[in-house]
């Protein structure tokens, strides 16, 4: 009976003498049976395969087995890839299966591949397909002449062009990447999109395939049927058909082309918003728009344009500047109208003006300036309900003006002892090579006029009261010098003692010289800078590693199979466009430091650049078939161009 208790008692001290050691060597056999199932796991997922047909040639292909098809095609599973085809090479040892004919390979529901030839190795989950690509995703089917798939990261790639196809675009470019985690396209070099409604082009585009967005990098352009937009970064919805543009972004109509630090565009309804820096350039009309917002509805040929709004327009090699809170301009080519709201101001080498309002009919001549207008030209001041100027549309010369209601002109005398006045109903103005040579007065005119000598010291004679029904002016180089009076004349010439200054001014006069423009930059005169809209930036390009980057290469390289046709290309990424050195510097950015920090990554990226011996090659001749492009070698030697072999050979058989 105490025997076995004996026992026990001893084993339990054994054990706790011993318990470090077993406790280590518990946890490292533990790790060992871990590793050795995840190892059996890893070599038992073999390449299963079903065949009519079984043949071995040792001779021509060293422990391979060759799969042929007499009623079924050649099947093909390994890890959740399925592969059909007519005929296969398979390498057991290493994993690998060429097939030909009629290639069919599926990955699930998430992609099918046909193609003419292909090849798959089970160890670096790469595979391989040319000739007549086709790969099928559920929104999207791409074609190509070569393809490159990599399993493990769920990438593909092509380098030698392809055609990307979707609901409603057809996307092309020579250079493709295929992200299926994030259901990205990213495509470099003649990047093309063409739909029912525009085509884009581009040097690179990330294209997005579950909601159609299009990230453009580089010259880029959108063309639909009336329009163009142009920009180096922007943004295009291709479902929804609107887009956004920043850096030289620009949009051309017909006859107008729309400038702007950002550009909104939506080409179904024909509307552009443009923000900072705008500028509006009219080729039918000679005339340029500035400010800081406009907005473009081309169906109803109207701008809108506020934020500092400058207006110019060339007639017989002058400038006319309009300016105001608000311009907007309407109307197709022929029947341009133009309206100025709020604070107009406008300015001509030879006159200058304001009113509360303007409009401008290009296709009458008429100007027209509403609420409280005023006229300068030189030290002549003329102000009255409404002011219309008329100019000739065959000539683009002024021919004459109108002042409606209340019309008042007045002069600063020559040595500034007073004013001449002129007061009326209604004035009307008649023009010569752009200088008013005669005004009429009508109805209840009055006058003041400070008549002098006209030779040595222009001596004051006297200060002249005169009332009319009407006045005839007649003005040499802006200058008063004949005055006519007509019917119930009755004046009287004053000598300046005996008329009081309270008297030398009719009713409703006001000088307003110190607010006469003189300059176009006097057009801004007391106004604050426009704070300009904050610019809401496109992402940089998700800077991804090569597809075929150094880890890749060495998963390749080290499971390799001698029969493979994959590693006879040129296992590199093809040159990129170089479309990002500047894509950071917005147009919004002012700070220094900022652009200091951005210029010194620029140095550092480019530093980078200049120690990478890395050479690309895209082949320039597309009639290639695959087979030939696979077996170009290419040759670089320092500062010369790439020799293509296949050339080369042609070139020596001659």
């Amino acid at each position: 009976m105490h025997e076995p208790i004996q026992s026990l008692h001893t084993i339990f001290v054994i054990l706790q003498t011993n318990y470090r050691y077993l406790k280590n060597t518990f946890f490292y056999i533990a790790f060992i049976l871990l590793f050795s199932t995840i190892s059996f796991a890893q070599e038992g997922k073999k390449i299963k395969v079903q065949s009519d047909r079984t043949i071995k040639n040792e001779e021509r292909f060293p422990g391979a087995t060759i799969l042929a098809k007499v009623n079924k095609q050649v099947y093909i599973e390994h890890d959740g890839i399925e592969i059909w085809c007519d005929r296969a090479i398979h390498y057991g040892e290493d994993k690998f299966i060429k097939a030909l004919g009629n290639v069919k390979m599926k990955q699930g529901d998430t992609l099918t591949m046909t193609s003419a030839y292909a090849e798959y190795n089970g160890n670096s989950k790469f595979a391989y397909a040319r000739e007549k690509v086709f790969l099928e995703t559920p929104s999207n089917t791409l074609t190509t002449d070569t393809l490159f798939f990599d399993r493990l990261r769920q990438q593909a790639y092509y380098r030698s062009g392809g055609t990307v196809k979707d609901s409603s675009n057809t996307l092309t470019s020579r250079i493709g990447r295929y992200f299926m985690d994030r259901k990205q396209y990213s495509f470099n070099t003649k990047v093309k999109i063409v739909n029912p409604e525009n085509t884009v082009d581009s040097d690179r585009l990330d294209y997005y395939t579950d909601n159609g967005h299009a990230y453009l990098y580089g010259p880029s352009t959108v063309k639909g049927e009336e329009s163009t937009l142009y920009c180096e970064r922007g943004f295009y919805d291709t479902k929804v058909k609107t887009g956004y543009a920043i850096k030289n972004a620009r949009i051309d109509y017909d006859n107008r082309t729309v400038y702007g630090d950002s550009i909104f565009y939506n080409s179904a309804i024909q509307f552009a918003s443009a923000t900072n820096n705008i500028k509006v350039l009219d080729t039918a009309n000679n005339s340029v728009i500035t400010g800081h917002y406009a907005e473009v509805f081309k169906d109803k040929d109207s701008v809108f344009i506020t934020k500092r709004a400058l207006a110019a327009t060339l007639q017989e090699k002058d400038s006319i500047y309009i300016h105001s809170d608000t311009l907007m301009v309407t109307g197709k080519p022929e029947r341009r109208i133009m309206n100025g709201f709020y604070d107009v101001r406008i300015f001509k080498s030879n006159m200058s003006g304001k009113s509360d309002s303007i409009n401008v009919d290009q296709t009458t001549g008429y100007t027209k300036m509403i609420g409280k207008p005023i006229i300068w030209s030189q030290r002549n001041q003329m102000t009255g309900d409404t002011i219309k100027i008329i100019s000739n549309t065959e000539t683009e010369k002024l021919d004459s003006l109108i002042v409606y209601q209340n019309a008042f002109l007045v002069q600063e005398d020559t040595l500034k002892a007073g004013y001449n006045q002129v007061k009326g109903q209604t004035l009307y103005g008649l023009f010569k090579d752009n200088e008013i040579y005669q005004v009429d007065i009508d109805k209840n005119t009055e006058t003041i006029f400070y008549q002098r000598e006209s030779e040595g010291e222009l001596k004051l004679i006297g200060i002249n009261k005169v009332l009319s029904s009407s006045i005839k002016l007649l003005l040499e180089q802006r200058e008063i010098v004949d005055v006519f009076y007509y019917q119930n004349v009755d004046g009287t010439l004053y000598r300046e003692i005996d008329l009081p200054e309270n008297a030398r001014e009719l009713s409703g006069f006001k000088w307003r010289g110190d607010e006469q423009i003189l300059s176009k930059k006097d057009l801004f005169r007391g106004e604050a800078p426009p704070k300009l809209t904050k610019i809401t930036g496109i992402p940089l390009p998700v800077e991804d590693d090569d597809f075929f980057d150094e880890e890749t290469i060495k998963r390749l390289e080290e499971n390799k199979s001698k029969d493979s046709r994959l590693l006879e290309q040129k296992l590199e990424d093809a040159q990129l466009k170089e479309t990002n050195k500047e894509l950071n510097l917005l147009p919004i950015i002012k700070d220094k430091t900022k652009d200091d920090v951005k210029s010194k990554k620029k140095k550092d990226t480019t530093s980078k650049k200049k120690t990478s011996n890395k050479t690309s090659f895209v082949d320039p001749d597309l009639s290639r078939t695959a087979r030939q492009r696979d077996s170009i070698t290419v040759t670089t030697i320092k500062n010369q161009k790439s020799t293509d072999s296949i050339k080369k050979k042609k070139q020596q058989s001659n």
